[in-house]
């Protein structure tokens, strides 16, 4: 515990502690605000594997720490912390290490009205087109008149920082784009990674948001991999508004040589899929239909078809909630797959409730979700999955302390029992 609590005095302590003195000394013209969002969380979970009588104990505490502080609620500088900290309290074998802890992101951010531009420098996480990546480093995006904005950033990869160091690890990129209004916004990405001095990707992108009339939207991206020459990925989809329905077609395509070959010493830990030379196509639809302000009935279609692997899956359920005063819901879902795999021929069946304002919890809630599945033939032995959760909780305090428990428990063709417990303390603040 020791150990625990020095690593997470490293980790947060000091970090914490000078944001929220800038926040607090007045500097002319800065108008400083300070919020901070603390979610503490006691897991235990008890996994018995199939074949074994012996079972895997975990008690892992973890704490997630969350920072803003500065001119938050106008343009102006800023600072944004967020991180988190585990320790096994009860020493087991489940993780490598009993601590650990990461630092997610630690930027300083400075805006203006002025052509909306926007700075960050520290670690940050980055979308831009074909980027999705924790960056150590400096993003800037302005709008270049009317109708262009342009985003441009570079630093080290964060996905990198523990493979042979980061000498000569780099990351740079950035996204154009044109747009009118709320009419479209069309963008042209790049970005490279090098590590160790070497190219480990290189990817181009396009992507586009339009909305070809009042009701119908196109939305999208394409990614090709500059390294193999090839189109890692196709994700396409319309939505059609018509009154209370609601159509989204959809088309997905993934290349796996070109979506998880991502050049010499990647971090990606799914890059031994690269070596099936599958390509996965999915398509469909989802449709909703909202008669009123509490029902909403759903459907989903969806097919899937590989190049290599035999057999086309496809998948179809029905949907239907109603939602009550506050974040009351109650759903259910009933779904058919049927493909050639043991793993892709059965009957999903769900049920869930999320019960806001109980009196009897003195204003707290209670949610719940059972879900069971039902093989057509049967997967290590097993012709069925079930899986139950049921969780309390309430706020006090004007809300800022929520304190809930939530407990879990599965039985599939993988595990004979998991059974998992959950406490979580959240707290927030704001001055």
């Amino acid at each position: 515990m020791n150990q625990w609590m020095g690593y997470g005095v490293r980790v947060f302590g000091r970090i914490a502690l000078s944001l929220v003195l800038l926040a607090c000394v007045p500097m002319p013209g800065w108008s400083a605000q300070l919020q901070l969002a603390s979610d503490t969380l006691l897991r235990v979970f008890d996994r018995e594997q199939p074949g074994s009588s012996n079972s895997d104990l975990a008690v892992p505490a973890y704490e997630y720490l969350q920072i803003d502080a500065g001119s938050l609620n106008e343009r102006g500088l800023s600072f944004h912390l967020y991180g988190w900290g585990r320790a096994d309290l009860a020493g087991s074998d489940y993780f490598q290490k009993d601590t650990a802890g990461e630092l997610l992101y630690g930027y300083l951010e400075y805006t203006r009205a002025f052509s909306n531009l926007n700075l960050r420098l520290g670690r940050q996480h980055v979308f831009d087109g074909v980027a999705n990546e924790s960056v150590d480093g400096l993003r800037v995006s302005s709008d270049l008149g009317r109708w262009i904005a342009i985003s441009l950033y570079g630093g080290q990869p964060v996905a990198l920082d523990a493979k042979n160091g980061r000498n000569g690890d780099a990351i740079w990129g950035g996204r154009l784009s044109h747009h009118l209004g709320s009419r479209y916004d069309v963008g042209v990405a790049y970005q490279e990674i090098r590590n160790d001095s070497k190219t480990a990707e290189q990817r181009l992108g396009l992507d586009a948001s339009v909305a070809l009339t009042d009701s119908v939207g196109l939305y999208g991206s394409s990614v090709r991999n500059l390294e193999t020459r090839g189109w890692a990925e196709h994700a396409w989809e319309l939505r059609w508004d018509i009154a209370e329905f609601q159509l989204r077609p959809f088309y997905r395509q993934v290349q796996y040589d070109d979506y998880f070959n991502a050049g010499v010493q990647s971090a990606n830990p799914f890059r031994f899929l690269q070596l099936t030379a599958e390509t996965l196509t999915s398509y469909g639809a989802d449709a909703s239909w909202r008669p009123s302000s509490s029902w909403e009935l759903g459907l989903t279609a969806k097919a899937y078809d590989y190049k290599r692997a035999s057999g086309k899956p496809a998948y179809l359920a029905g949907l239907l909630s109603w939602h009550g005063a506050g974040l009351t819901q109650v759903g259910g879902e009933l779904g058919f797959m049927e493909g050639d795999d043991v793993t892709s021929n059965y009957i999903l069946s769900r049920i869930y409730g999320y019960l806001d304002q109980v009196i009897m919890l003195g204003g707290g809630f209670i949610s719940g979700d059972l879900m069971y599945v039902n093989y057509d033939r049967p997967v290590f032995g097993k012709d069925h999955s079930l899986f139950a959760s049921l969780g309390v909780g309430r706020s006090f305090f004007n809300k800022a302390l929520t304190l809930s428990l939530t407990g879990d428990y599965s039985q599939d063709p993988y595990f004979d029992n998991d059974l998992r417990g959950m406490l979580v303390a959240k707290y927030r603040f704001s001055r």
